[in-house]
């Protein structure tokens, strides 16, 4: 078992991580039948690891190192093998050796990296996201090299960024924003190209078409449309390379929605930027921001997780809140109204996850 995985694990009580859904489902994206506004236990196990949603399909890691998939894939982005849609859990192959993936918000692929440190992807490949030197699309997870030293992966909208062990940043995929950060904003690159030169990379999360990044020194650094402010720079203009946001070093975890961004500081306090034409922002208002503007005054904050106009956060109480668009019951919240402030999902405080995707929701409950 992995380092990963035991310090994960290490975490959970007796119950187990059991795995809930909510929201939009026509593709049995929830991994359960029918609608729902408030969440809902997918399954009854409660060996859940880690699960990522992304448009209409969900890819998620047991604690055994299997890796599962359903909902949309017309595509081949569950990676199992064909292009059928399923609304339950499947397993992709028989490996246990899966230790976390990621999901394309705004966009139909996904990439996952084993315990042994290699990356692998699957789905559509028109601009090259998927990192195999083609445009191949794959059903199956397909290596991305034979490196095995990948640590950290986030896909975008068509594009996707992936971090080192040696703290390099690479970038593959659709360019024509500058959102792989490579200077360039060729449209199309096939196989993985270094961002730059710097060896400081610590996480990254991938939106449509921007990427938000944080450097082991506390700074934060963006890159890609700066539609809406979505890069937190003061203005909507595009970038290809990174740019400091502020001066700040004291950033800790980045993410990265549709347009929009949210961000966590070390003293717990929770931060965003970009559109926030349905509430995303949190802020009480629907005013977009293109600089960082603090979430209410709570210095608890611990993980967020930014989906197609809604925000989800949990505390390190790990209480879940919520806040923007609920068109589909995306927010939890059992009706479909929209929040410009946060609200808390019931009463648990038990969350060890959440995971946004276009207007549905997974989470991962300690039980």
């Amino acid at each position: 078992m992995s380092g990963i995985l035991q310090g994960l694990l290490a975490s959970f009580s007796a119950g187990g991580p059991a795995l809930y859904a909510w929201g939009n489902n026509t593709y049995g994206q929830l991994g359960v039948i029918g609608y729902f506004s408030s969440p809902k236990q997918v399954g009854t196990l409660t060996t859940w690891y880690q699960v990522s949603a992304g448009s209409q399909f969900t890819c998620a890691v047991k604690s055994d190192g299997t890796m599962w998939a359903w909902g949309r894939s017309e595509y081949g982005q569950l990676g199992l093998g064909n292009t059928t849609n399923y609304s339950s859990p499947k397993q992709i192959g028989a490996l246990t050796t899966w230790a976390r993936v990621s999901c394309a918000l705004g966009g139909w692929h996904a990439i996952a990296i084993k315990t042994d440190g290699t990356m692998w992807s699957w789905g559509r490949n028109e601009y090259g996201q998927l990192g195999t030197g083609n445009v191949t699309y794959y059903s199956s997870p397909v290596q991305i090299g034979a490196l095995t030293t990948w640590a950290k992966i986030s896909c975008g909208g068509n594009f996707s960024i992936a971090i080192k062990t040696d703290g390099t940043a690479w970038s593959w995929g659709q360019g024509n924003s500058g959102q792989r950060g490579d200077n360039t904003t060729t449209v199309t690159r096939n196989s993985p190209i270094q961002i730059g030169a710097l060896t400081n990379w610590q996480d990254i999360s991938c939106g449509y078409d921007h990427s938000i990044a944080v450097k082991t020194d506390g700074t934060i650094w963006s890159w890609g449309s700066g539609n809406s402010g979505a890069l937190g720079l003061g203005n909507i203009n595009q970038y290809a390379s990174p740019k400091q946001i502020g001066a700040l070093t004291a950033w800790a975890t980045p993410s990265s929605g549709g347009i929009h961004s949210i961000a966590i500081k070390t003293d717990g306090t929770l931060w965003s930027w970009g559109r926030n034409n349905e509430g995303q922002l949190g802020r009480g208002n629907t005013t977009n921001y293109s600089s960082p503007v603090q979430v209410g005054a709570l210095t608890t904050w611990q993980k967020a997780a930014c989906g197609v106009f809604y925000t989800t956060a949990i505390t390190s109480g790990k209480a879940l809140w919520v806040w923007g668009a609920n068109n589909a019951g995306q927010l939890g919240l059992n009706n479909t109204t929209y929040y410009s402030s946060p609200k808390q999902v019931g009463a648990l405080t038990t969350w060890l996850q959440t995971a946004a995707g276009r207007y549905f929701t997974m989470g991962v409950l300690n039980s």
